[in-house]
C-alpha cells in the first residue's frame, strides 16, 4: 500500500493531470455527437456508420473495465495510466488521420476504448495514493467534474472546431494533451505493483458478458427490447436484444461464481466477491449507476430540444448547456471546501433533489411557446446536483476498502457508470421515439385537414418509428414527396406537438429514475468518509 501522502504543492499538478485524463476519456463521444454528419461525409460513410463507432467505443471500454483495473494492480497504477495514455494517444492520432470507417473504428473504437479501460480505474487508484483522506472528497469531486464537463463542453467545442476548422483537430489536440500528461506523469505518486496473477478465464467471461449486456442495451432502440422491430433481425422470433441480455447475464453469473471459487481456494480473483458485501461500496456503486443513467437521459433529450425543436446550431446548443458545467465545477469543488464534515448521504440526497426539480421544470416547460431560456435554470440545478454527487461518491466508494484494492474499485465504479450511461441513453431514447411515434400517428389519424389516403399511408410508413425531425427537415421531406401546402402544414403542426409531448415524457421518465435513486441512498454513510484503516471490515457505512 502506498503511504498516505502529505500536503505538498505538487498536488495541484497531480489533480490537473488526473482531471485532464478523465476529461479526455469523456470528450470524444460528446464531440462526435454534434459532428456526426461532417465526420460521416469526410470518411465516406453514413450516420449509421458513425453511430456504430460510438457504440463500439462504449462497448470496448465497458467490457474491459474490470480487467483494466486488475491490470493496473499488476503493472502499478501509474504505469497502467501511462500505458493507457500511449494506447489512447495512438488511437486519437489514428482517428485524426482516418480516411475511412474501418480506420476510424480501429483508432477510436478499439485503441481509445482499450486505453480508456486502463486509464479510468488507474485514475481512481491514483487519487487515493496522492491525496490524504481529508482531501480526497474534493479531489474525487473535481476529477468527476472534469468528466461531466467534457459531456457538457463537448458540443460547444465540437461545434466550434467543426464549424471553423475540422473535427480532426479535436483528436490531434488530444494527442498533444496526452504528450503533456506523459511529460509530468513522474510527479504523480505511484502505488507499487503487486505480484498477482490475472484470471484469464474470468477476464474472458467478464469481457464477453459485459460486452453482450452493453451491446444489447445500445441496440435496443433499433432492434426492440423483446419483440423485434419491423424489418429488424430476429432470433427464435424475438429481438436479439433479449437474447444478448440473457446470455450476457448468464456469463456474468458464471464469472461471479468463478470469483467466489478462486477466493475460497486462496487464488487470485479478478474481483474480490466480498467487495459487494460492503454496504458503503455497494451504495456508492449503485449511486454511480443512477447518476450516469439520469445524466445520460438529460444529455440525450436537452440537445434534441435545442438543436432539433429550436434548430439552434451546435455552437449555440453548447452555449446553452454551459451553465451546467460552471455550476457542476463550483459545487464539486465548493462543497468539500465549505462543508468538509458534511453528511455524504444528505449531500447526495440534496443533489438528487436539485436534479429532480431541474428535470421537472424541463418537463413542465415543453409547451408550444418554449424557447431556449427554458433550459437555463434546469441546467444550473442539474449542475449543482451532479456536482454534489461528484463531491461525495468517489470518496465514498474508495474509502470503503483499503487503498490496495482501489484499482479494483475503480474498475467496478467505471463499469457501473458506463452501464448506467448506456441504459439511461437506451431507455430514454426508446421512450422518446415510442411516444413520438404514437403521438404522430394518432395526430395524423384524428386530423380532418389530412386526407384519408395520406393518413393510411402515414400509418403504414410510420409504424416502425417516427424520426425526430426539425421543421426544416420535415418540410424538405414533404416537398420532396409532393405533399400539398395545406396537408403539409397540418403534418408540421402534428409533428411539432408530438415532439414536445415526447420530450415531456422523456423528461418525466428521467425524473422517475432520479427519484428511484433516492431509495438507494440509505446505503450511504452519514458520517464523513475517512481513512479505510479506521473502518471495521464489512461494516462500512452501517452507522447510517
Amino acid at each position: 500500500m502506498a503511504p498516505v501522502p502529505t500536503e505538498r504543492s505538487s498536488t495541484t499538478l497531480v489533480l490537473m493531470v488526473l482531471a485532464s485524463g478523465q476529461f479526455l476519456m469523456t470528450l470524444d463521444s460528446s464531440v462526435m455527437n454534434v459532428s456526426m454528419a461532417t465526420v460521416a461525409q469526410d470518411v465516406g460513410t453514413t450516420i449509421t456508420g458513425i453511430q456504430t463507432a460510438i457504440t463500439l467505443y462504449t462497448l470496448v471500454m465497458a467490457s474491459l473495465m474490470i480487467t483494466g483495473g486488475r491490470v493496473g494492480t499488476i503493472l502499478g497504477r501509474r504505469r497502467a495510466f501511462g500505458v493507457g495514455l500511449v494506447i489512447y494517444g495512438a488511437g486519437s492520432f489514428t482517428t485524426g488521420l482516418a480516411p475511412n470507417l474501418p480506420i476510424l473504428l480501429v483508432g477510436w473504437s478499439l485503441l481509445e476504448g482499450i486505453g480508456a479501460a486502463l486509464i479510468m480505474p488507474a485514475i481512481v487508484a491514483l487519487v487515493a495514493g496522492n491525496f490524504p483522506p481529508e482531501r480526497r472528497s474534493a479531489a474525487y469531486g473535481l476529477v468527476a467534474a472534469a468528466g461531466a464537463m467534457a459531456v457538457a463542453v463537448g458540443p460547444l467545442l465540437g461545434g466550434a472546431v467543426t464549424t471553423f476548422a475540422s473535427w480532426r483537430y479535436v483528436f490531434f489536440g488530444e494527442v498533444v494533451v496526452v504528450v503533456l500528461i506523459l511529460l509530468v506523469l513522474r510527479r504523480v505518486e505511484d502505488a507499487p505493483a503487486e505480484r498477482v496473477r490475472l484470471d484469464l478465464v474470468g477476464s474472458v467471461l467478464s469481457v464477453i458478458g459485459l460486452g453482450m449486456v452493453v451491446y444489447g442495451v445500445l441496440r435496443s432502440s433499433e432492434w426492440g427490447w423483446v419483440r423485434t422491430e419491423a424489418e429488424g433481425p430476429a432470433v427464435l422470433g424475438l429481438s436479439p436484444v433479449i437474447w444478448l441480455l440473457i446470455g450476457g447475464l448468464l456469463l456474468l453469473y458464471l464469472f461471479w461464481r468463478r470469483q467466489i471459487y478462486l477466493t475460497k481456494h486462496g487464488r487470485d480473483a479478478l474481483v474480490d466477491p466480498d467487495l459487494l458485501a460492503n454496504r458503503q461500496l455497494a451504495g456508492g456503486l449503485s449511486m454511480f449507476f443512477a447518476q450516469f443513467a439520469v445524466q445520460a437521459g438529460v444529455f440525450f433529450s436537452v440537445p434534441l430540444f435545442l438543436s432539433v425543436v429550436l434548430e439552434l446550431s451546435a455552437l449555440e446548443t453548447g452555449v446553452r448547456i454551459l451553465p451546467l458545467s460552471i455550476a457542476l465545477v463550483l459545487a464539486a469543488a465548493g462543497i468539500p471546501r465549505l462543508l468538509p464534515r458534511a453528511n455524504p448521504r444528505r449531500v447526495v440526497r440534496v443533489g438528487l433533489g436539485a436534479m429532480i426539480v431541474g428535470i421537472l421544470i424541463l418537463a413542465a416547460g415543453m409547451d408550444p411557446g418554449a424557447h431556449a431560456g427554458v433550459v437555463s435554470i434546469p441546467m444550473l440545478l442539474m449542475g449543482v446536483g451532479l456536482g454534489a454527487l461528484a463531491s461525495q461518491l468517489g470518496a465514498v466508494t474508495v474509502s470503503a476498502v483499503p487503498d490496495s484494492e482501489s484499482a479494483e474499485v475503480g474498475g467496478l465504479q467505471n463499469t457501473a457508470s458506463t452501464l448506467g450511461a448506456s441504459l439511461g441513453t437506451a431507455l430514454i431514447g426508446s421512450v422518446l421515439i415510442a411516444t413520438l411515434t404514437s403521438s404522430v400517428i394518432e395526430g395524423i389519424e384524428n386530423n380532418p385537414a389530412i386526407p384519408a389516403t395520406v393518413q393510411e399511408q402515414a400509418t403504414t410508413d410510420l409504424a416502425d418509428g417516427v424520426p425526430f425531425l426539425s421543421n426544416t427537415q420535415l418540410t424538405d421531406a414533404l416537398d420532396t414527396a409532393g405533399v400539398g401546402d395545406t396537408t403539409g402544414d397540418a403534418i408540421l403542426a402534428v409533428n411539432s406537438a408530438a415532439r414536445l409531448e415526447a420530450l415531456q415524457v422523456a423528461f418525466a421518465v428521467t425524473a422517475l429514475l432520479a427519484i428511484a435513486a433516492l431509495f438507494g441512498t440509505g446505503l450511504l454513510p452519514r458520517r464523513p468518509v475517512g481513512p479505510p484503516s479506521t473502518k471495521i471490515p464489512g461494516t462500512s457505512g452501517r452507522d447510517g
